[in-house]
């Protein structure tokens, strides 16, 4: 599991001081991000270098408590499946204070080739650490 920290600007939210829906997805985006970076994979070298991005196929998400100007909140990502060019990635953000779930996704992911856009095989390095960290 990947965990990342941090404060709700004003940038975040609406003008209640509520975190804007779509901020979530931002947040969780991240998360991801963060979740390849620890395994020694950045999005930039593995598109330039590897020729594979990975883009959002489909996402469930349930909006379960809002989020406010200034509260501490920690994004969660793990992986629940892999496939040979798709994973599947359940996260959630939760508020430290409260100590509660705010917001809960699973974002289904497909690597695609740079040159082409179309799906391809998950490089054999990122799948044997996404493996040996399942």
């Amino acid at each position: 599991m990947n965990q990342q920290r941090f404060r709700v600007y004003y940038e975040d939210t609406d003008a209640g001081g509520v975190v804007f829906y779509a901020n979530y997805l931002k947040f969780i985006e991240r998360g991801r991000t963060e979740y390849l970076r620890d395994l020694g994979f950045d999005q930039s070298v593995l598109a330039n270098q590897k020729n594979v991005v990975f883009v959002v196929k489909s996402l469930s998400a349930d909006y379960l408590s809002p989020a406010y100007l200034d509260d501490m909140v920690e994004v969660q990502t793990n992986i629940k499946s892999i496939k040979n060019a798709s994973l599947v990635f359940a996260q959630k953000i939760l508020s430290l204070e409260k100590n509660t779930v705010l917001f809960k996704a699973e974002v289904k992911v497909v690597s695609v080739s740079t040159n082409n856009l179309k799906p391809c095989a998950i490089p054999q390095e990122i799948m044997e650490k996404l493996n040996g960290r399942k």
